[in-house]
């Protein structure tokens, strides 16, 4: 995932430019179509899957995310999409949403270390997901044990999309 600081950060409207539009979701989300078109002469003839990762931003306002958050439902919609495509080939398609993890590329989102309280605070199981705990669910979903699942968006976020509408804006800030 991508997008130019401008289109992550202050107010949506504000950061919104054309170019920014365009780099978010040629990056994360077109980027995901063209690998299933690419990849799909090398899975003709077998069963296979494909996962991605998505945000809770892709469904519900997260404050600075921004333009990460339209590029997220485009991306969720590919998944629907490419599903719908590729399974009558055997190919099935899913996408692991996943809370909030300190990573490198978290590291350029305002306030994020108060996103991370807040989801541990707020989140049935109170604690924040782990690069494992995602890693275990994508390797099910393109395991035989998920041959039935296709088309799906699996959160992995300690059950927070469950109880939080939103993210507030003073959870969010610098």
């Amino acid at each position: 995932a991508f997008a130019p600081r401008e289109a992550i950060t202050g107010d949506f409207l504000e950061g919104l430019s054309r170019e920014a539009f365009r780099i978010a979701h040629d990056v994360s989300s077109y980027s995901f179509a063209a690998l299933a078109k690419a990849a799909l002469p090398l899975m003709q003839g077998r069963s296979g899957a494909l996962v991605t990762l998505t945000y809770l931003g892709a469904d519900r306002v997260v404050p600075g995310y921004n333009t990460m958050g339209l590029a997220k439902a485009s991306l969720e919609a590919s998944v629907r999409y490419l599903a719908a495509s590729l399974g009558p080939k055997g190919i099935r398609v899913n996408a692991v949403s996943a809370g909030p993890i300190k990573t490198l590329a978290a590291s350029g989102i305002s306030g994020f270390g108060k996103i991370l309280k807040y989801v541990e605070e707020n989140s049935p199981l109170r604690r924040n997901v782990t690069t494992g705990d995602v890693g275990n669910v994508a390797a099910f979903l393109l395991s035989d044990l998920a041959a039935g699942v296709t088309g799906e968006i699996t959160y992995v976020d300690g059950g927070f999309n469950t109880v939080v509408g939103a993210i507030p804006a003073s959870g969010a800030s610098g």
